[in-house]
């Protein structure tokens, strides 16, 4: 004989049968959203052009692989747009530097102005 198929009912020590509640007693089950560790880091000046001038470097270092491999090769070169590609890699050498700087001068002043707020100034000659 089959019992119908009703409520659950609870066993004599535990949940009811189909409870889904973890054993931590929570009816709330973590969620995931973004795998990895995210980075409470603020970006600070010249943070995007550090990763611009990178990414240029990259582009330029890529394309001047492809121009240099045939003639290694001897096989026919490749067109001279790819030789204005490879001009990349050294402007994005300085658009990374120019962040680098930039970065270096906002650091500096928020030096000099906590120290200028936490020493005090001297007392004048009146």
């Amino acid at each position: 004989m089959q019992r119908a198929a009703g409520p659950a009912t609870p066993k004599a020590n535990g949940p009811p049968v189909g409870d889904k509640t973890p054993p931590g007693g929570s009816s709330v089950l973590p969620v995931r959203t973004y795998p990895g560790q995210v980075s409470d880091e603020t970006p600070r000046a010249g943070d995007l052009l550090v990763r611009i001038g990178a990414i240029m470097f990259l582009v330029g270092a890529l394309a001047t692989l492809a121009t240099v491999t045939p003639l290694f090769l001897g096989t026919t070169p490749l067109p001279w747009g790819f030789y204005w590609l490879c001009m990349l890699m050294g402007a994005g050498f300085l658009v990374a530097a120019s962040g680098v700087v930039r970065s270096a001068v906002v650091q500096r002043r928020q030096a000099v102005a906590a120290a200028e707020g936490s020493v005090p100034s001297a007392p004048s000659a009146t």
